[in-house]
């Protein structure tokens, strides 16, 4: 049986992530379950293009309303790999955060949590206000794995697309669902060049 994910994508900034992983879990023959939230609809748009959510639903196997709670990644009963966040707004992380179930992304994000099962949340904000980062910690303290969308300049990316495919594969070797897909480093210096 394949193995099944929860992926939800929030309203911040950075949904080319969210669509990257969803694309290489679909490569990965892993079962999506798709939660966006409508500011997520909107960002994909605008950062995307207007054909993004249909390439999105292309790659997922099931696609959730946010206002069903009643659905079958609400349950902790329901078996699946893990979950990720990308991106994760910082409203999504504090609800997270405060076990503040009030839609499916953040009651799925929470099932991840009590069933000790993994949490990825690509948190994306910048700068970071206290508010931000003691959400990020108490977040981090009930086992889920903050993972800033920061670029691995050390292999020497040359474009925004290997940025984004990096980081949403490292998201993705997070749960520890198939060999590592993510580039790695060898030991050696990148190239040298301005980036």
């Amino acid at each position: 049986m394949n193995a099944r994910v929860v992926l939800g994508i929030a309203g911040a900034s950075g949904a080319a992530l969210g669509l990257s992983i969803a694309q290489q879990l679909a490569e990965l023959n892993v079962q999506v379950d798709l939660v966006t939230s409508k500011a997520a609809e909107r960002t994909l748009m605008t950062e995307c293009g207007a054909g993004a959510i249909d390439e999105l639903h292309g790659y997922v196997t099931r696609v959730h309303p946010i206002a069903d709670i009643g659905a079958s990644i609400a349950s902790g009963s329901v078996p699946v790999e893990g979950m990720i966040v990308a991106p994760c707004s910082m409203r999504s992380l504090a609800a997270i955060a405060m076990g503040l179930d009030d839609n499916l992304l953040t009651r799925a994000a929470s099932v991840q949590l009590k069933e000790r099962r993994k949490l990825v949340l690509i948190a994306r904000e910048t700068p970071l206000t206290l508010a931000h980062l003691r959400n990020m910690t108490a977040a981090t303290e009930m086992g889920a794995i903050i993972l800033p969308p920061v670029p691995a300049f050390y292999l020497g990316p040359r474009s925004v697309e290997e940025i984004i495919t990096q980081i949403a594969a490292r998201a993705i070797d997070l749960l520890a669902i198939s060999q590592p897909i993510a580039k790695s480093w060898n030991g050696e210096n990148g190239p040298k060049r301005r980036v």
